[in-house]
């Protein structure tokens, strides 16, 4: 028996209280799932699972804006080879050539949805950030992915064909692994749903699907010092690589530059919309020493000026650097970036018109993840991927700014026709086991938890940040073997919870970091090892990483 959909009569999903079927299931909330689960809701029924509420997520922590060519003095040429020269050799030109060329169109379709881009004299008001030759930075004052994911959330609230699941955990991805079929070393793997905590109830649930979904965002909590959000622990990477997808270029981690300094966790991001605005980067000294790295001086990409920041910490000694925009006009500042500087005023009690910003480095983007084509299918059928879990090629060894947010919306709609090409096959009807607890018990030392976690962190802020050797990775790696193995054996004699998930995928992912850095034996973009200082121009290749076994978990 076949089927084509699992839920033919009814738009919406068909629910048991612990077994959801539904034709699309979306793992998370960001752009990239919302943008998808928009343009499929026409032909299917969608479900949408997200970890917190449906608002919470890395686009909405994006201030800076979406970079698309718009301007009369730009070109998709220029906007291809800024890419290109920041992906330091790595970025996939077809993929990239297609990004840019798409953008506009995609651009288009957020306005015609109610996003309230800034305009000026009724074009829109473009800036600059570092790696950009020309301005074509779209933004919607300095909240711009806040609001685009309120427009996508106000659209998607008038569909009926997409149901929203907050406070939902995925915790692994159904393959035939857990159908407990045997399946051959050449034959591909299928994805049949995801289970998942509803954090509310306290139980998992099953949900399955013809096609899924992976839209889980980044894992900026693998390190101390981030600007992500807590949700951002690397759900997606660590199911991805656990159901036996491949995963590329693990190693490229995104440091921005200028955080404010102690300002909590996530740290508060000052946009590098500020450089592009003429902010300059000074020690506390007030030598403007950008210049001594790079003839951009504060619009250098960002690998850059993350490791000029992180060389003149260590020759200085100081713990931050100073972004001083004192020089600029005063209302011009509140006018450009009204919630930068109301944050910093009211919460910090620092007048960024009258005084310098403390800034320093942490973790914002993970460069690669899980490897998928041009229309978002991963080596696993039926599962898509697309935002910051994907490697979609565009990035290469370093993102140039803003172009996060436009591969977002870009490869969920390529995405979006790969799933409606999909959805014309036929769909083998399977019977998919309820989650299993049986031999757990509720474990009441939560400390553990965060204190792995804490130390997860910790080794990877101090071994696998910024500058890397072989001596940091291998100290990195044998401590997060160690946790790992203490973990898992946790988390199998243990009822699941939020914070024990979250600690399982975080140290399988600073496992994968560490994994792949190990592997790159030069240094390229944000990879930098002190063993191999310089870039081998014969290593162009993308390092991938899959698991070659069966995973031994439930």
């Amino acid at each position: 028996m076949v089927r084509k959909n699992l839920n033919t009569k009814t738009p919406r999903h068909k629910e048991n209280h612990l077994e959801i079927k539904t034709d699309i299931l979306v793992i998370g909330s960001g752009i990239a799932g919302l943008s998808y689960a928009l343009k499929v809701s026409e032909l299917a029924s969608v479900a949408i699972i997200t970890k917190k509420e449906k608002a919470e997520s890395n686009t909405n922590y994006a201030q800076g804006g979406i970079a698309s060519v718009v301007g009369t003095d730009d070109s998709f040429e220029m906007h291809i080879q800024d890419t290109l020269s920041v992906g330091c050799g790595l970025c996939h030109r077809d993929v990239v050539e297609l990004m840019v060329k798409e953008g506009p169109e995609r651009i288009n379709e957020l306005v015609e949805i109610g996003v309230h881009f800034t305009r000026k004299q009724n074009k829109f008001d473009i800036s600059r950030e570092g790696g950009h030759s020309r301005n074509r930075i779209l933004h919607a004052a300095d909240l711009t992915g806040k609001e685009i994911e309120r427009a996508l959330l106000e659209k998607i609230s008038e569909q009926k064909n997409i149901t929203i699941f907050e406070n939902h955990f995925a915790i692994d991805l159904i393959t035939e692994h857990h159908l407990k079929k045997k399946k051959s070393s050449d034959e591909k793997k299928h994805c049949y749903g995801a289970y998942a905590l509803d954090e509310d109830e306290n139980v998992v649930k099953t949900f399955l699907a013809n096609v899924t979904m992976l839209s889980s965002g980044g894992a900026g909590q693998v390190y101390l010092h981030t600007t992500n959000p807590p949700i951002a622990s690397g759900d997606g990477y660590a199911m991805a690589y656990r159901a036996g997808a491949k995963l590329s270029n693990m190693e490229f981690i995104q440091f921005h530059p200028t955080t404010l300094y102690q300002s909590g966790s996530p740290a508060y991001l000052i946009s590098e919309a500020v450089r592009g605005f003429g902010g300059v980067l000074r020690t506390t000294s007030g030598e403007a020493f950008m210049k001594k790295y790079d003839e951009r001086e504060s619009l250098a990409p960002r690998d850059i000026v993350v490791r000029a920041i992180d060389t003149e910490l260590k020759k200085s000694g100081d713990e931050f650097v100073e972004l001083d925009v004192t020089h600029l006009p005063s209302e011009k500042i509140k006018e450009h970036f009204p919630n930068i500087y109301k944050k910093c005023l009211e919460k910090f009690k620092l007048d960024i018109t009258k005084e310098k910003i403390p800034v320093v480095p942490a973790a914002h983007y993970v460069c690669g993840g899980v490897v998928t084509d041009v229309l978002g299918k991963t080596s696993i059928e039926n599962l898509f991927a697309c935002g910051e879990v994907a490697m979609t090629g565009v990035h290469g060894a370093n993102r140039l700014a803003s172009n996060s947010l436009l591969e977002a919306v870009v490869f969920s709609h390529r995405a979006s026709l790969g799933t409606k090409q999909q959805l014309q096959q036929k769909f083998e009807n399977v019977s998919v086991p309820s989650w299993d607890e049986s031999g757990t018990v509720n474990n009441e030392e939560w400390i553990l938890i965060e204190h792995n976690k804490k130390e997860i962190q910790q080794t990877m802020w101090d071994y696998g940040g910024i500058v890397r050797s072989d001596l940091r990775l291998q100290r990195a790696l044998r401590r997060i073997e160690f946790l790992r193995e203490e973990i898992t054996e946790f988390y199998r004699r243990t009822k699941v919870s939020e914070g024990l998930i979250e600690l399982r995928n975080l140290v399988l992912v600073a496992e994968l970091i560490v994994r792949s850095a190990l592997q790159r034996k030069e240094s390229r973009g944000l990879h930098y090892t002190t063993d191999f200082s310089q870039t081998d121009e014969t290593l162009l290749g993308d390092t991938i990483i899959f698991k070659k076994e069966e995973p031994k978990e439930f």
